[in-house]
C-alpha cells in the first residue's frame, strides 16, 4: 500500500485555445471509478454541443485503475496523453475531462497530443494538489472528566482528531503514522494517568 499519493486539490475548470480551437480541461477529485464516471456524464451533458468531450482517471493510491477516452479523435491523440499527464505528475483518484470547440484548424497529431496532454498540465498548475498520507486509525476511550483536555492536548501536538462522539465514556478516533504508534501509546499513558483506551483500527488516508 502507497505510503502517500497526490490529488487535485479541488474540481475546476481551467480553459486553453490552441489554433483556434477551444480546450476546457475539467478536474476534479474522485474517490471511487463511479464518482469519476458520474463526474464524466455531467461534463458531457454540460458539454453536449462541442466536438470532442475526451476523458481519462487514475483511481487508487497505487494507481490500480486507469482508462481514458479518446471520445473520437483519432486515436491515441487525446485520452491517452491525458492519462500520461495524471500519471506523470503522480496524481491519484482523480478525473480528468477535456472539452473541444473546433476552431477550425485542423491541428494534426502531434498538436492534439500536446494540446491535450498540455490542457491537463495547465489545469493541475492552477488548481493545485494535495498529498494525502495513509494513517492508522486508532480509537481512544478516556473518561468525561479528561475528555476536555485530552482533545486539546492532541491539537497542540499535531493529532489530527477525526471523530469524538460521547457515551458513557468519551470515544475520541485519530489518525497516526505507523511509525508513530509505540511513542503515542507511552505519550496516551502519561497523559491521562494510564487510564485511557487504546485501541488500533484500519488504515485510511489524510491531508499532510
Amino acid at each position: 500500500m502507497q505510503d502517500e499519493y497526490r490529488t487535485v486539490a479541488r474540481a475546476g475548470v481551467h480553459e486553453t485555445e490552441v489554433n483556434r480551437s477551444r480546450f476546457l480541461c475539467a478536474l476534479a477529485p474522485a474517490a471511487t471509478e463511479k464518482a469519476a464516471q458520474d463526474f464524466i456524464a455531467a461534463v458531457r451533458k454540460e458539454h453536449a454541443d462541442a466536438t470532442h468531450n475526451c476523458w481519462a482517471y487514475v483511481i487508487g493510491a497505487d494507481a490500480s485503475v486507469q482508462k481514458a477516452s479518446d471520445d473520437g479523435e483519432p486515436g491515441g491523440t487525446a485520452g491517452l496523453p491525458m492519462l500520461q499527464m495524471l500519471t506523470r505528475r503522480d496524481m491519484r483518484y482523480v478525473v480528468a475531462v477535456v472539452t473541444r470547440y473546433y476552431g477550425g484548424v485542423k491541428l494534426g497529431a502531434g498538436g492534439l497530443i500536446r494540446a491535450y496532454g498540455g490542457a491537463v498540465g495547465e489545469a493541475i498548475d492552477t488548481l493545485g494538489t494535495l498529498t494525502r498520507r495513509r494513517f492508522r486509525l486508532a480509537t481512544l476511550t478516556v473518561d468525561h472528566q479528561r475528555a476536555g483536555k485530552l482533545q486539546n492536548d492532541l491539537r497542540a501536538t499535531g493529532r489530527e482528531v477525526r471523530d469524538v462522539r460521547y457515551g458513557e465514556a468519551v470515544t475520541i478516533e485519530i489518525g497516526l503514522p505507523d511509525a508513530d504508534v509505540p511513542a503515542f501509546r507511552g505519550w496516551l499513558a502519561d497523559a491521562t494517568a494510564g487510564t485511557a483506551g487504546f485501541e488500533l483500527g484500519g488504515e485510511a488516508y489524510g491531508d499532510v
